[in-house]
């Protein structure tokens, strides 16, 4: 039988992993929410969504993120993480975990995204919420936070109080994967989650900073199929590479600012490879144009 255990913010009982529409805070799926089970599943459940009548683009992402978070589309990733929360690390044996997919999270109307690889085994996998509870996250919030993108300096679980200002946060693959290295497959398979979503965010979005290598070429591939022009070849990843993506008038697709950033893993953060000012240095500039870019 599965143990239940209190939430660490409000005592509330839960099992690991979660069942969808239980209480825990910010799930945003029922157990009446569809799951994918395959590629083709992914699919179907993300652009109908774009093809519905949802009252608003922030119903839609709201759907958009309950299907993300009861997401059963790859085997291996599905026995990872719900391994992960049975089986738990020894320093949170007495919390529940997640252990389902990640969805999206900040406001509908977001002028930057931020995209990041995928969710760690013992963060986001745990709190159900992305980049929070690890030290990836805590490197990232303290950042936001100083260039005022975030409400607080720490990101440490569902309830916290914790929120984005103009900025939403995506992963280019929604469940954690083994040494965090998702397949080229599950990869493929989650890249119908974020060409809806950034389908959904087109009206508002300026800005897009993307978080390491893999997060760079996702986010130019759903940025190109969503109708931007994207430079030929392909723009190399770097730490505060920048491209102008240009936008379609047909499409209503204004134009986007692409700044790469290295992601702040504890590998970069400890060799200062990644350093905190760098890190304020582009999310500072993301904030500054996205200022200045029309709504």
């Amino acid at each position: 039988m599965t143990e239940v255990l209190p939430h660490p913010a409000t005592g509330q009982p839960f099992a690991s992993p979660v069942p969808p529409g239980t209480g825990w805070p910010g799930d945003p799926a029922t157990a009446e929410t569809p799951a994918a089970t395959s590629a083709a599943g992914v699919r179907r459940l993300a652009t109908e969504l774009l093809d519905g009548e949802a009252a608003s683009t922030e119903a839609a992402l709201g759907e958009l993120d309950a299907r993300v978070s009861v997401c059963r589309a790859c085997p291996r990733l599905v026995r990872w993480r719900e391994d992960v929360a049975e089986h738990k690390r020894a320093s949170y044996a007495a919390e529940p975990y997640w252990g389902r997919p990640i969805p999206g999270w900040g406001p509908a109307d977001a002028r930057i995204m931020i995209v990041g690889l995928a969710p760690a085994a013992q963060g986001g996998n745990r709190t159900g919420r992305i980049f929070t509870g690890d030290r990836s996250g805590d490197w990232l919030f303290a950042s936001l936070h100083r260039v005022g993108l975030a409400a607080q300096a720490t990101s440490v679980d569902a309830a916290d109080g914790q929120a984005l200002r103009d900025t939403r946060m995506v992963a280019t693959v929604r469940c954690a994967p083994p040494q965090n290295r998702p397949t080229p497959q599950e990869r493929a398979t989650c890249s119908s989650w974020l060409d809806a979503e950034l389908d959904l965010l087109a009206g508002t979005v300026r800005v897009a900073v993307t978080l390491g290598a893999v997060g760079w070429a996702a986010t130019l591939s759903a940025f190109g199929g969503a109708g931007w022009e994207v430079p030929r070849p392909r723009p190399r990843f770097g730490h505060g590479a920048e491209v102008l993506l240009p936008g379609s008038a047909e499409r209503g697709r204004h134009d986007v600012l692409l700044l790469g950033s290295y992601h702040p893993s504890q590998h970069n953060t400890f060799t200062g490879r990644l350093t905190g000012a760098m890190l304020d240095e582009v999310l500072g500039r993301a904030k500054q144009e996205a200022a200045t870019m029309p709504r």
